[in-house]
């Protein structure tokens, strides 16, 4: 299962990242909004890098943004790999991206807390990482699909009450655990 993971989770993460950074760039054409160079800033500081002041490298920040976005996608796969599929699942992985990206920016000093930002740009960024998350969802979904149910869902199955939105599997009786 790991090993299918990790080849579908950086196909998903991928197409992910690439759904955010066509909605970004829509967003950006609409509100006048100028390029993010956090991600490169904060990989500079990861690495150890010279730190160049204002516009960074498009290289550098592209390297941090898909890097995020394939390595995270892992995660998601993994999640749709055990069954854990679908949009409540997407949702829980936003919060994953967010987090990682709050811990990354503020653990660099590049970024600052949420909760300082003025609301207009938390509101962007909110949304672009759920794009995100919900592409990267939609992918890693499709392809984990494609072994059969996860072992959640097989669970689910096998519990009356319980939505198993597997398809038809071997039912047992209300004692079984």
């Amino acid at each position: 299962m790991m090993k299918r993971a990790l080849w579908q989770g950086l196909v998903a993460g991928t197409a992910g990242g690439l759904v955010m950074t066509l909605g970004e760039k829509i967003e950006q054409r609409m509100t006048g909004r100028p390029d993010s160079h956090v991600p490169a800033r904060v990989l500079e500081r990861l690495t150890g890098m010279a730190e160049r002041p204002g516009k960074q490298p498009l290289p550098v920040n592209w390297t941090m943004h898909f890097g995020q976005a394939a390595a995270l996608g892992v995660l998601r796969s993994v999640m749709a790999q055990a069954g854990l599929r679908g949009p409540v699942s997407s949702a829980q992985f936003a919060v994953v991206r967010l987090t990682n990206d709050q811990i990354l920016e503020n653990a660099t000093g590049v970024g600052a807390p949420p909760p300082t930002w003025p609301r207009k740009e938390l509101v962007v960024d909110l949304l672009h990482k759920a794009v995100y998350a919900f592409a990267t969802g939609v992918v890693a979904d499709a392809l984990a699909a494609r072994n059969g149910p996860g072992p959640g869902q097989r669970h689910a199955a096998l519990r009356p009450g319980r939505r198993s939105d597997v398809g038809p599997l071997p039912r047992r009786d209300s004692h079984s655990r």
